[in-house]
C-alpha cells in the first residue's frame, strides 16, 4: 500500500496573484489538479492527503483527505502523514503540488525504484547539475570554491519513503529543525538513513514565479497536441 502527500500550503507569493499557488489556474484549471491526476493513476495509491491553507480546505476534492499546512515545508508532511493512517512497511509518496507535470510514470518508477532497493529508506527524482556550481564566502560575493558537478544532483520531487523510516524522522525533529529542511530526505540523511536517487523527468519543473507558469503551460500545450492523456 502506498500513500501520498501532497504539499499545497504555499501562498506563492512570488506569483504574484490572490490565491494559494496550488489553486493557480494553469490552462484552465487549479495547479492541483494536476498532480492529484497523476497520483490516481498510479497502483499502488490508496489515499491521498493534501496539505492546503487552512481557509483553502475547501478546495480539495471529495477524495482526497485535506488538512491543514504548516509554517513550513516538513511542518505540513508531518500533518499530512498524521492524517493518513497506515502500517510501518507502507510506502509514503511525497510530491510538491508546485510540481504540476510530474507524471503517473515517474511516481511509478520511484516506488519501484525503492521497491527493488531493500536497504534504501527512500528514493528521490532528481536531475543531474549541468551548470558550473560555485560555493561563495561569507559576504556574498567572493567565490570560495567550485564544487564537483559530476556528483551534484538538483533534488525535486516525488520523493517516496519507506513509512517507518519518514515517520520516525519527522517525529524525532523539533519544529525549529523542520522549518530548516527544504526537503524531506534531508531528514532521512540526517538520521542516518539510505537516500537514493532517481533521474527525473527533463519536464517536471517547479513553478515559483509567472515565467514559470508559462513555460508549465506551454509544456502542458505540447503534451497535449502530442495526444498525451493529462486527465484520465
Amino acid at each position: 500500500m502506498a500513500v501520498a502527500l501532497i504539499v499545497a500550503a504555499g501562498r506563492g507569493e512570488r506569483l504574484g496573484l490572490d490565491r494559494p499557488k496550488a489553486l493557480v489556474p494553469l490552462r484552465g484549471r487549479p495547479m492541483l489538479d494536476y498532480s492529484l491526476a497523476a497520483l490516481r493513476a498510479v497502483p499502488d495509491v490508496e489515499r491521498i492527503v493534501v496539505a492546503l491553507p487552512a481557509d483553502a480546505l475547501h478546495a480539495a476534492p471529495d477524495d482526497v483527505v485535506a488538512v491543514p499546512g504548516g509554517a513550513q515545508r516538513s511542518h505540513s508532511v508531518r500533518a499530512a502523514l498524521a492524517a493518513a493512517p497506515g502500517q510501518a512497511r507502507d510506502v509514503v509518496i511525497v510530491h510538491d503540488a508546485a510540481r504540476p507535470l510530474a507524471t503517473a510514470e515517474l511516481f511509478i518508477q520511484a516506488v519501484d525504484a525503492l521497491a527493488r532497493a531493500p536497504a534504501a529508506d527512500a528514493v528521490i527524482s532528481a536531475a543531474p547539475v549541468t551548470d558550473t556550481i560555485k560555493e561563495v564566502s561569507g559576504d556574498g560575493r567572493t567565490v570560495s570554491r567550485t564544487l564537483e558537478r559530476a556528483r551534484l544532483w538538483a533534488v525535486q520531487t516525488p520523493q517516496v519513503f519507506r513509512r517507518a523510516a519518514l515517520q520516525r524522522a519527522l517525529g524525532e525533529a523539533s519544529d525549529a529543525l523542520l522549518a530548516q529542511a527544504t526537503d524531506d530526505a534531508w531528514l532521512i540523511e540526517r538520521a542516518g538513513g539510505v537516500v537514493h536517487v532517481l533521474g527525473s523527468d527533463p519536464g517536471n519543473l517547479k513553478v515559483t514565479t509567472p515565467h514559470d507558469l508559462r513555460v508549465a503551460e506551454l509544456l502542458l500545450a505540447e503534451r497535449e497536441a502530442a495526444g498525451a492523456a493529462v486527465f484520465r
